[in-house]
């Protein structure tokens, strides 16, 4: 059997600022920009095609969710507790130049961790942490 990572999902909360975020600051490209029911569904990757897209979903949109998990699930958004996703790039510096100047809540700059993988780390606007580790060739 041979299986690859096709997509993953994060909630957000507004749309176009998280359209902003990840097209606009991260560079990826729009997939997929779909609505319905006045929710949106909006799927990007990295430029080009290549890789895995992410899937940018109303939060709780899954018909079995409760309202009581809605509450829950929107509680650990706002704390910035309910989703994360870890990238990579060459040049961890730039890329962290470019989300301060965008105005990204930042977690922490780049920084040696303990096992020796440098990373940074932000929150987009619907409060998923991003972990940005930088690939050494």
């Amino acid at each position: 059997m041979h299986l690859t990572l096709h997509a993953s999902f994060l909630p957000h909360d507004d749309p176009d600022a998280c359209l902003a975020f990840y097209r606009d600051l991260l560079g990826f490209e729009v997939r997929r920009d779909t609505g319905h029911d006045g929710k949106r569904w909006i799927t990007v990757g990295p430029a080009g095609g290549a890789g895995p897209s992410l899937v940018l979903e109303p939060p709780a949109s899954d018909l079995g969710v409760t309202d009581d998990e809605r509450r829950t699930i929107a509680e650990m958004m706002a704390k910035g507790t309910y989703a994360g996703l870890l990238l990579a790039a060459p040049d961890l510096d730039a890329v962290f130049a470019r989300l301060q100047a965008g105005g990204a809540e930042v977690v922490h700059g780049p920084t040696e961790q303990l096992d020796g993988v440098r990373e940074c780390a932000v929150r987009d606007p619907a409060g998923n942490l991003l972990r940005i580790q930088e690939v050494r060739g």
